[in-house]
């Protein structure tokens, strides 16, 4: 099934960060079970429509992986896979 977002919504993979302890203990992100901030882009929306009837330019384009405000995201389930919908605002960086 293919996404299409509408507006200047962006559908994004979270992508799992694993943390190393002082020790070299890695420590999943599932343990402190804290919302994502890191995703990949899997689609972007067209933009927001201007009142000039413009569309507004999206910060990120599919492929990327970008940060985002933690508490921000909606969250569905497409087919047994979940994905993240945020909105063009919420994008704080793209990291390359």
């Amino acid at each position: 099934m293919k996404l299409t977002p509408v507006g200047d919504h962006i559908i994004v993979k979270a992508v799992k960060v694993e943390h190393l302890s002082p020790s070299g203990i890695i420590i999943p992100e599932t343990v402190d079970k804290e919302r994502p901030e890191r995703g990949e882009v899997i689609a972007v929306g067209p933009g927001r429509e201007l009142d000039n009837g413009n569309r507004s330019v999206m910060p990120c384009v599919v492929g990327q992986t970008v940060l985002f405000k933690k508490y921000t995201p909606d969250e569905i389930k497409v087919e047994g896979v979940e994905f993240l919908v945020i909105r063009a605002e919420d994008v704080i960086a793209i990291i390359e």
